[in-house]
């Protein structure tokens, strides 16, 4: 139950280690490279893979860690990272902040998107999800991770936790900036012929913010549920609508989708999350034919999920007590001498501020630190975002 054994993309056959930065086919000896213990498992890489293979076999190690950190998934659409800025943060990643290494890797508006994703309110609306639903799992796996804001929730309290994402880059993040290094990390495509997590039922599997992206869905969903086993249970927050055009890129799903996708599954209106952490109180499911004009869809199904939603109090919604709180980065000193957010780009106004939790100006100190009573005007406070819990180097 994770660390998972893995096996080949390609052929579903174990990989085994060949060194400190090389996994072997135990059966072809194709090899596949491994950097900061991530393995690089994408299946059409090749050229790629064969250049950071040549690197590695050479002795040059950072080399081969700079060239994947400019790999990007199918999406991207902007310029191409500058491998001088990447060589830099390659080489200060023990003393760069989290602001430093999205700069670094060239993100742009996706770099903005992950230092200020604890307060987002989609991001927000996957916490209730599991808030709601939560029943102490002890083992985690999370489809399309990022950079790992889900992953160091869950890990903070004691759940063993695996990740996976397309882009090397974000699992890389991950590891230095976000998660603790007993995380266990993977590259690979969710579109792989074999998934290269080999068989170990967890009792939890997530993807979130991610779901509608996937091409090959129902495949995908199989794969989710092969890894949830007999036991476990999904939670898929932020299924983007296709009757509810967005911001948002991928392929988006139907209410009709939803149903025939997950017939089992408890689902929510997205926007119903966030206000029921907001409101701290259990949230509300509807039918997917009863929210078909939301924004997005979020659900939980499987055998292992809690039957119906509990109060959103003070489980993974709320840090941990003594966890030292800083007063959301968004807000600036204004011309007045208060705290007034100012939003990172247009972009990101256009999209969240019509929807986020925290008020547009706070009086409040630039730090505190969390006592813990999820019942105190404190706690309100930290519920909608005003206060958040950032990594160390943010």
């Amino acid at each position: 139950m994770i660390p998972f054994d893995l096996i080949s993309p390609e052929t579903g056959n174990p990989l085994e280690a060949d060194g400190a930065n090389v996994l072997r086919d135990a059966e072809t000896g194709q090899r596949w490279p491994v950097l900061d213990g991530i393995p690089y498992l994408r299946t059409n890489r090749g050229e790629l893979i064969a250049a950071t293979l040549t690197r590695l076999d050479a002795g040059e190690t950072e080399a081969a860690l700079v060239g994947l950190l400019a790999d990007q998934d199918d999406w991207w659409n902007g310029p191409p990272a500058d491998p001088e800025a990447l060589r830099a943060l390659v080489a200060n990643r023990d003393t760069a902040t989290l602001r430093d290494a999205v700069d670094g890797l060239g993100w742009g508006r996706v770099g903005d998107y992950f230092v200020n994703r604890w307060s987002d309110p989609t991001y927000l609306a996957g916490l209730t999800l599991l808030e709601a639903h939560w029943n102490e799992p002890a083992c985690a796996f999370e489809l399309a991770c990022g950079i790992g804001h889900y992953l160091r929730e869950m890990q903070a309290r004691g759940v063993k936790v695996a990740g996976a994402d397309v882009v090397f880059a974000k699992l890389w993040v991950a590891r230095h900036w976000v998660v603790a290094k007993e995380a266990q990390l993977i590259c690979f495509d969710a579109s792989s012929p074999h998934w290269p997590i080999a068989e170990a039922p967890v009792d939890l599997v997530l993807c979130n913010d991610a779901f509608y992206f996937l091409d090959d869905k129902a495949d995908i969903l199989a794969n989710l549920r092969k890894t949830a086993g007999e036991d476990g249970w999904l939670a898929v927050s932020h299924i983007h609508n296709s009757d509810c055009p967005g911001y948002s890129a991928g392929k988006a799903v139907t209410a009709a989708d939803i149903e025939e996708l997950f017939p089992d599954a408890l689902v929510y209106d997205d926007a119903e999350l966030t206000r029921a952490l907001v409101e701290a109180r259990a949230p509300t499911p509807r039918s997917p034919h009863e929210i078909k004009t939301c924004e997005a869809f979020s659900l939980v199904a499987g055998p292992g999920m809690r039957p119906a939603p509990r109060s959103v109090v003070d489980g993974i919604t709320l840090p941990l007590a003594g966890t030292a709180l800083r007063l959301n980065p968004l807000y600036k000193v204004d011309l007045s001498g208060a705290y007034a957010i100012r939003w990172p780009s247009e972009r990101y106004a256009a999209e969240y501020a019509e929807r986020v939790t925290y008020p547009l100006h706070s009086d409040g100190p630039k730090s505190l630190e969390w006592q813990g009573g999820s019942q105190t005007p404190v706690a309100e406070r930290v519920r909608r975002r005003e206060y958040v819990d950032l990594p160390e180097r943010w």
